[in-house]
C-alpha cells in the first residue's frame, strides 16, 4: 500500500518546469492571457445555457442564490488552486498537486477525475454551442433534419412548417394552446454540428497555445460586449415594463413540491451543484501553468481575477433574464437568446447568439487545452502511454493528445444530452476541489518551510471550507450522477493497476522522462 502512496519529489517536478527547447510547451502567456483564458472557460455554458436550465428545474428565479452559494465554494477552492499553481507551476494542475502531495494513487484517481471535469465540461459546452449554431441558421433560412441536428432522445416538433426543437418552442405551443404531442415528431440520433465544434477548435489547440490564447482574448472581449449589452438592453425593458419583473419574480424562490432538489432551498442547492460546473474556468488556467511567462504573480491573478470578474455578470445575468422570461420556459439551450427576444430588440437577439456562439467556443478552446495538458502530465510520469507526451516540433504543443481528446470529445458532445453531461462535469470538478484543498492542507503541515510565492489566508479556514462546501454541492447532486461517478472511478482503477503501475516512473525509480 505504501507504493501506491508514493509521491513525486518537488525537486523532480520543479526540474520539469524549468525544461526548455523545441520539445517543452512554450513559456508565452502573461497574466493578462491568463484572466482572459479564465473568462473565456467560465462565461460559457453557465451563463449563456445553464442559466435557463437551472431556473426551469431546480431554483426558479433563485437562481441567483445557486450563483452565490456555488461561488463560495469556488472561493476557498481558488485560494488553494493559487497558492498550488504558483509553487508548482506545471501542466497537470490538480493531478500534479495531488502527486506532490497525497501520493500516486491519489494522482491517479484525481487525473482520471479531471477527465470528467474537462472532457465532459467541453462536450457540456459545445453541446450548447450547436443550439445557438442552429437558432442562428435557422435565423437565415438554414436547417439540419432533426436526426443531426440532436442528441439522441431530443425531440423535434412540425410547427409552422419547420421542424423545431421541442423545448424552443414549447413555450409558445402552450401559450397558443396546442397540445405539443398532436404535433408530427422526430427524434434526435447524432449531433453532427457539436461535432464539428470540437474539431474546429482541436485544429486551433494544435497550432499553437499562443494563437489559441490571441483567439480567445478576441472572442472574451466580444462575449462581454454582447453580455453587456443583454443587461443594458434587458435593464432598459425592465424599467419601463416593471411588471414584468413583478410576475416573472413572484415568487423568487418558488416553494418545494415534496421531493429534494424540486424547487425550494434543496432546489438551491441542486442547483448550485449543477451551475458549479459554470466556475470550473478558474481552475483550468492551472493546467497552463508551464505556459505562463511568471507564473508566481500571473497564475494567482488570473484564477483569482477571473473569478471575482464572472461571478458579478453571473449574477446580473440571472437576474435579468429571469425578470424577462418566466422561469417555467427557460429550459432551452439558447435561453439568454429568448430572453433577448422578450426584449423586442431585434438585432438584440441577434448579437446574443452570435456573442454565445464566440463565448462558448472560446470555453471549448480553454477546457479541451487543460484536458490535453493533463494528459500530457500523466504521460511523462508513465501512467498513460508516451505519445500523450509526444510534442509537435513546429508547434510545441502536445499535439497527438489534443487530437485523441478531440475526438472523443467530440464523440461524447453528438451522443450524449446536455443535463447528462454538466451533471458528470460538475461531480468531477467538485471532487477535483476537494482533494486540491486537502492537498494544499498537507503540504503546510508536511513542508511549511517550501517557498510559497502566493500564500491561501486563513489555514486551515480556507481549505477545510473549500472541502466542506464542495462536498455539500455534491451531495445536492442525483444520486443517479454518484453512481456514474463511481463506475468511472472503477473504470479508471482497473487501467491504473492494468497499466498505469507497471509503467510509473515514480515507482520504477526513475527520473523525469526526457523530452521526446
Amino acid at each position: 500500500m505504501s507504493n501506491l502512496l508514493k509521491v513525486k519529489s518537488l525537486s523532480a517536478i520543479m526540474g520539469e518546469a524549468q525544461e526548455t527547447g523545441e520539445h517543452t510547451l512554450k513559456r508565452s502567456l502573461g497574466s493578462g492571457s491568463l484572466i482572459a483564458l479564465g473568462i473565456g472557460a467560465i462565461i460559457g455554458t453557465g451563463i449563456f445555457v445553464l442559466t435557463g436550465t437551472v431556473a426551469a428545474q431546480y431554483a426558479g428565479p433563485g437562481v441567483v442564490y445557486a450563483f452565490i452559494l456555488a461561488a463560495v465554494g469556488c472561493v476557498f477552492a481558488g485560494f488553494c488552486y493559487a497558492e498550488f499553481s504558483a509553487m508548482i507551476p506545471v501542466a497537470g494542475s490538480a493531478y500534479t498537486y495531488g502527486y506532490a502531495t497525497l501520493g500516486e494513487l491519489f494522482a491517479w484517481i484525481i487525473g482520471w477525475d479531471l477527465v470528467l471535469e474537462y472532457a465532459f465540461g467541453a462536450a457540456t459546452v459545445c453541446s450548447g454551442w450547436s443550439g445557438y449554431v442552429l437558432s442562428l441558421g435557422q435565423d437565415f433560412g438554414l436547417r439540419l433534419p432533426p436526426e443531426l441536428a440532436g442528441t439522441p432522445g431530443s425531440v423535434f416538433v412540425l410547427y409552422q412548417g419547420h421542424w423545431e426543437f421541442l423545448g424552443r418552442v414549447q413555450a409558445k405551443l402552450e401559450q397558443s394552446g396546442i397540445d405539443w404531442h398532436s404535433l408530427p415528431q422526430r427524434h434526435g440520433v447524432f449531433n453532427l454540428v457539436a461535432f464539428i465544434g470540437i474539431m474546429l477548435v482541436t485544429s486551433i489547440l494544435v497550432v499553437g497555445v499562443k494563437e489559441s490564447a490571441n483567439f480567445n482574448s478576441v472572442i472574451v472581449a466580444v462575449k462581454l460586449f454582447v453580455l453587456a449589452v443583454f443587461l443594458v438592453v434587458g435593464g432598459n425593458t425592465l424599467i419601463h415594463h416593471p411588471e414584468m419583473m413583478k410576475v416573472n419574480w413572484h415568487p423568487f424562490l418558488p416553494p418545494n413540491r415534496g421531493h429534494f432538489g424540486d424547487f425550494g432551498w434543496s432546489g438551491v442547492l441542486r442547483g448550485a451543484g449543477v451551475i458549479f460546473f459554470a466556475y470550473i474556468g478558474f481552475d483550468a488556467v492551472s493546467t497552463a501553468a508551464q505556459e505562463a511567462k511568471d507564473p508566481k504573480k500571473d497564475m494567482p491573478r488570473g484564477i483569482l481575477g477571473s473569478l471575482i470578474i464572472c461571478t458579478v455578470l453571473y449574477i446580473l445575468v440571472g437576474l435579468v433574464l429571469t425578470a424577462l422570461i418566466n422561469y417555467k420556459y427557460l429550459n432551452l439551450p439558447d435561453a439568454l437568446a429568448v430572453g433577448m427576444d422578450a426584449t423586442g430588440v431585434r438585432w438584440g437577439a441577434l448579437l446574443v447568439k452570435i456573442g454565445a456562439l464566440g463565448g462558448l467556443s472560446s470555453t471549448m478552446v480553454v477546457m479541451l487545452l487543460g484536458q490535453s495538458r493533463v494528459f500530457f502530465s500523466m504521460s511523462k510520469d508513465g501512467l498513460l502511454p508516451p505519445f500523450f507526451s509526444t510534442i509537435h516540433p513546429k508547434f510545441r504543443t502536445p499535439w497527438i493528445s489534443s487530437i485523441t481528446v478531440g475526438l472523443v470529445v467530440a464523440t461524447f458532445s453528438s451522443l450524449i444530452p446536455l443535463a447528462k453531461l454538466g451533471e458528470m462535469c460538475s461531480i468531477g470538478t467538485l471532487l477535483a476541489f476537494i482533494i486540491v484543498c486537502a492537498g494544499v492542507w498537507v503540504l503546510r503541515k508536511r513542508s511549511p518551510e517550501l517557498p510559497r510565492p502566493f500564500r491561501a489566508p486563513w489555514m486551515p479556514v480556507t481549505p477545510i471550507l473549500g472541502i466542506l462546501v464542495s462536498f455539500g454541492l455534491m451531495a445536492g447532486l442525483p444520486w443517479e450522477t454518484w453512481v456514474r461517478l463511481f463506475v468511472w472511478l472503477a473504470l479508471g482503477l482497473i487501467i491504473y493497476f492494468a497499466y498505469s503501475r507497471k509503467h510509473s516512473r515514480v515507482q520504477l525509480g526513475l527520473g523525469p522522462e526526457p523530452p521526446h
